[in-house]
């Protein structure tokens, strides 16, 4: 059988066509719109490329950019200062310093820095030990806190595509902080039941056979085989790596387009969702301003 794409550009469209109504409705109840500030230090071609598709995004939702670049000779404490000029800002209601930083900034002392308030990436350790400590998917969405945007928006995908994963095996591989490890947590808030897997898993094929729902998180360009497929799983490919024949993702698509029920394409599939959850993460930090 040939997998269902799940589509993550249709997806991502509709989440933010949602953003965008409840922004106009937020603007013209409380009189402002909310405000993402980005950061970018240096001049690394794919951060500008996310900068750039971050502005669109804030522009297609109604939502306020405010942009600051600083140079590649940057100082920590030229960083620090403006993270805090815009924690103090009651114009700047989410925050984000695109990363990767140029070597000799200490990317945690940045994010550590940042208003857990403001923190709409969702790495601050506040907000990651909040949804941490709840049991339930429900009660994480009814929190004040901020979810990661990749593993939320690998959440949505399943939601939308109406994949329930109650009761199912999942089966994560990569144990990051951005999107293995927060990712478990969200399907075991779902009641999946999640087995983390990584380069050094014994029998790695073997545990990913058994997956009802896979999540490729390791950064390895079709490192996950078509043949590991159970028939009729679900795959949510994150991987995006970048190779002679163009973008891969970390699964062998074609050959697991054969088996899987439902996949995701690389690129098109969870890319998209991630800056979708970070324009709807950026309007929880105002509605939350205004409790």
């Amino acid at each position: 059988m040939a997998a269902q794409l799940i589509d993550g550009k249709a997806i991502s469209a509709a989440v933010k066509a949602d953003v965008a109504k409840e922004v106009g409705e937020f603007a013209k109840k409380y009189g402002f719109t909310p405000g993402l500030a980005v950061v970018l230090v240096g001049e690394n071609p794919a951060s500008q490329v996310y900068v750039r598709n971050k502005k669109k995004a804030c522009s297609e939702c109604g939502i306020r950019s405010i942009e600051h670049t600083l140079p590649e000779t940057a100082t920590q404490g030229e960083l620090m200062k403006l993270v805090r000029e815009l924690n103090a800002r009651d114009d700047v209601h989410g925050i984000l310093v695109q990363l990767p930083l140029p070597k000799g900034l200490d990317e945690n002392e940045v994010l550590l820095a940042i208003d857990p308030s403001k923190d709409v990436d969702g790495f601050h350790p506040v907000n990651v030990g909040k949804f941490l400590t709840i049991k339930f998917y429900e009660d994480i969405m009814n929190m004040d806190l901020f979810l990661p945007c990749t593993p939320y928006g690998c959440m949505e995908l399943l939601d939308r595509t109406g994949v329930d994963v109650n009761g199912r095996n999942a089966v994560v591989i990569g144990r990051s902080n951005i999107v293995g490890k927060p990712v478990a947590m969200l399907l075991m808030s779902k009641n999946a039941t999640v087995t983390v897997c990584h380069s050094r898993t014994r029998d790695l094929p073997g545990v990913v056979r058994g997956a009802d729902v896979v999540v490729a998180a390791i950064g390895r360009a079709e490192y996950v085989k078509g043949d590991w497929i159970r028939e009729g799983a679900v795959v949510i490919d994150v991987g995006v790596n970048r190779t002679e024949q163009g973008l891969k993702g970390d699964v062998e698509f074609e050959a697991a387009s054969e088996r899987a029920s439902h996949i995701t394409p690389v690129p098109g599939g969870v890319g998209p969702m991630t800056i979708a959850m970070l324009m709807k993460n950026t309007l929880k930090a105002a509605r939350d301003r205004v409790k």
